[in-house]
């Protein structure tokens, strides 16, 4: 066994009892209720769910942005009350600044940070060439391609470092051809520059290629029913005997909870 083998695993997000409620009009509704869910260090982790189960709240929880109605969150060990840098998020829409150009959108973050400009041009440049827009520093979102733009959305959060990723169905809005390109760039991006990425997703394949770990939830209030490690080589054959076994599995765990 290696020494990298032998090392204590770290547990980057831990999930513990979280419930989130909504005040509606027609009154309260439970969107979350009694979610546990760890996430480790430089894990691929798949939420993967019906439509409007409550993914997308979850990573709002994570992040942040919403502040859940009972239990705790904490990442890096750290309670969530906040936004934070240590986790960077990747919508479905780009959300890129149409007026600034592929290098003004990467480098936002640093600069905002105030670092300067040199130091900053070459990370840039770094998580533009990791992500495969080479020649496109110049290029406005307007001139890119939808694929194109997710690439400067996660060129964009990487180069700010975080911990953690959350990605919140970054390409359910691309079209069939250009999504399988992205699961692949994706796949290599994450294995050359480590991260702990939480990625939702209501895409059975797509959830199966990419994870180390699918938590499968359950309809709306989320919690979990099911858990997969996924213990297959990478890259992955969508027609391979174990995918498609999974595939039909996962596909009746879901089919249970409608």
């Amino acid at each position: 066994m290696s020494v990298e083998q032998k090392r204590p695993v770290k547990t980057m997000i831990q999930c513990r009892g979280v419930g989130k409620t909504f005040t509606t009009p027609a009154g309260p509704m439970d969107v979350v209720k009694s979610l546990d869910i760890d996430a480790d260090e430089n894990e691929f982790l798949v939420l993967f769910g019906p439509g409007q189960c409550g993914k997308t709240t979850i990573i709002n929880l994570i992040a942040g942005l919403e502040q859940a109605t009972e239990g705790s969150i904490t990442v890096n060990g750290k309670d969530v009350k906040r936004p934070d840098p240590e986790r960077g998020v990747v919508f479905q829409t780009t959300a890129l600044f149409n007026w600034l150009t592929t290098m003004g959108n990467v480098e936002y973050g640093p600069r905002v940070a105030g670092m300067g400009k040199a130091k900053r041009r070459k990370q840039a440049q770094r998580y533009i060439d990791l992500v495969g827009l080479q020649g496109f520093e110049n290029s406005f979102p307007i001139q890119l391609s939808g694929g194109m733009q997710q690439r400067v959305g996660i060129a964009r959060v990487y180069c700010n470092e975080p911990k953690v990723m959350l990605m919140d169905e970054p390409f359910g809005a691309l079209d069939a051809q250009t999504r399988y390109l992205m699961q692949e760039e994706l796949q290599r991006i994450w294995q050359a520059e480590k991260r702990t990425i939480v990625f939702v997703t209501n895409n059975i394949e797509e959830a199966i290629y990419l994870a180390d770990r699918i938590i499968v939830l359950s309809n709306c209030p989320a919690t979990v029913k099911r858990e997969y490690i996924i213990d297959m080589p990478r890259p992955r054959d969508y027609v391979s005997d174990e995918f498609l076994r999974l595939r039909k599995e996962i596909t009746g765990i879901m089919d249970s909870t409608r």
